[in-house]
């Protein structure tokens, strides 16, 4: 059974929740799971490299039957294997193909060259989207909030700040209508000029200055798009917000809201463990 050439196009980017395809590749894992790679899909998958969002669920409907996806991971292949979730590059390599691998435990009729329907679930699509969208509003803000904190020059975010997001940033986890970043403020962190010491104290006014700035946001009713330059699931994509004081991008391959119309609040609660040189922020997110 051939391997696919292309990356698959994906559509998830525009928002899509439903799509067409047909099936390029069906691969048993030997345990109890097929992998299932269509030509476009608007599923979005967990990338192995960068798993922050976890992947829709949904359906793939096959002749009219209805076989759940119990779970969607990016695939690799060269032409002569295919990777399922641990691809040994990453997504982008030249010389490479890049897929999603829908995950099923019944592939029954589900062959190359069948057309398939994609319908993926809303809800929880809206809700990682929102998670994702707030989680990128809140690194931002919390960039502002702890500019003060910086006695060197460093690397600046969109919005021209000391980018401490993008120096500390350990781990990001998506949840529905939020998310879990992890910071570590190691000595690399101090000797690039981040005062450390002074993080206890400033804590509960960095907390308050992100969520001001935040409400000032939601209040303007941003609008967000995802820009890319094609279609397919390796090529880079960006996350674009036009805030009030001008518009910022974020290299990012999640699924996000369009606007932040139908959002009450974001919000973040910042814990800072001094022995684990660790930062933590929970960013939550109040609907209308």
């Amino acid at each position: 059974m051939s391997l696919p050439a292309r990356d698959t196009v994906v559509t998830y980017p525009d928002g899509d929740l439903a799509s067409t395809g047909t099936v390029l590749h069906v691969q048993p894992l030997g345990d109890g799971r097929t992998a299932v790679i269509l030509d476009r899909t608007a599923f979005h998958p967990v990338d192995p490299v960068w798993p922050d969002q976890p992947a829709d669920t949904g359906v793939l409907v096959v002749d009219g039957r209805r076989v759940p996806v119990i779970d969607a991971v990016v695939g690799a292949t060269d032409g002569a294997t295919l990777h399922v979730g641990d691809a040994p590059v990453r997504t982008g390599t030249p010389g490479w193909a890049f897929v999603v691998c829908h995950l099923v435990e019944d592939a029954a009729g589900i062959e190359p060259g069948a057309t398939v329907g994609v319908e993926v679930d809303p809800e929880l699509r809206r809700a990682l989207s929102t998670g994702h969208t707030a989680c990128h509003l809140a690194s931002l803000a919390l960039d502002d909030a702890l500019a003060a904190l910086w006695t060197k020059e460093v690397p600046l975010d969109g919005r021209g700040k000391s980018a401490f997001d993008q120096l500390a940033i350990a781990s990001s986890r998506i949840f529905p209508d939020g998310s879990v970043d992890e910071y570590r403020i190691g000595k690399s962190l101090r000797k690039k000029g981040f005062a450390a010491a002074e993080l206890p104290v400033a804590l509960a006014g960095v907390t308050d200055a992100a969520d001001a700035l935040l409400a000032e946001w939601v209040s303007a009713d941003v609008a967000i798009a995802i820009e890319r330059d094609s279609d397919g699931l390796g090529e880079r994509r960006r996350w674009r917000a036009d805030l009030p004081d001008g518009t910022v991008e974020i290299p990012c391959g999640g699924t996000h809201l369009r606007s932040l119309a139908g959002v009450e609040a974001i919000r973040v609660d910042l814990a800072y463990d001094v022995d684990a040189a660790s930062l933590t922020m929970r960013t939550t997110v109040e609907r209308a």
